[in-house]
């Protein structure tokens, strides 16, 4: 389901409408472009984001190529939490696949959020411990589930996505070469 970001808060913490506008002025509305990077690996991640439209995919450099290991799509906040928090380099991209449109706030006015928010820490938490029980999930799926089964995963968490994202994407995400994922789509498509 869509949410613009207001509704989004409210599936979380109840907020006035005092700290609806603070909110509203806080976040910037940004947009990026297909292929334009929300954050390159080495850069300090500045900003966290929620989207409202598009589709982000979060990978690393390896030697032999991109590793995707994480899309982000709309109503979903995007932040590398390892670099923004500290404040150090990452080593993660963050790649818009599609025009987005994103509504970001920097480090500094996050922390202004959380005070001037009653419930704002709540809210920082409850998002924090979905992102890290996801995290721990992928991770254990990647590691004891067969590509079938992680395949099976993605199309249950993001329906939308088989085919709005280039088939290599996919393939990156369950771990797999493309060839694999062809023949994996084709022995899906014929049990159903």
């Amino acid at each position: 389901m869509r949410y613009s970001l207001i509704e989004k808060l409210r599936t979380y913490i109840e907020i006035s409408e005092e700290e609806e506008r603070f909110t509203r002025n806080i976040y910037k509305r940004r947009s990026l472009e297909k292929g334009e990077h929300f954050l390159l690996a080495g850069d300090v991640c500045r900003e966290a984001a929620f989207i409202e439209s598009g589709v982000f995919r979060f990978y690393i450099n390896t030697e032999e190529r991109d590793a995707t290991y994480y899309f982000a799509v709309e109503s979903e906040f995007i932040c590398d939490y390892p670099s923004f928090l500290p404040q150090c380099p990452s080593y993660v991209n963050i790649q818009a696949l599609e025009s987005a449109e994103i509504l970001a706030i920097n480090f500094d006015d996050l922390q202004s959020f959380y005070r001037e928010i009653s419930l704002g820490e709540r809210f920082g938490r409850l998002i924090a411990e979905e992102i890290f029980v996801d995290s721990i999930q992928q991770l254990a799926s990647f590691y004891q589930d067969t590509p079938t089964v992680r395949y099976q995963n993605f199309v249950r968490r993001f329906p939308n996505l088989v085919q709005r994202l280039p088939q290599y994407y996919i393939a990156s995400y369950v771990g797999i070469e493309p060839q694999s994922l062809s023949r994996i789509r084709r022995r899906f498509r014929s049990e159903k």
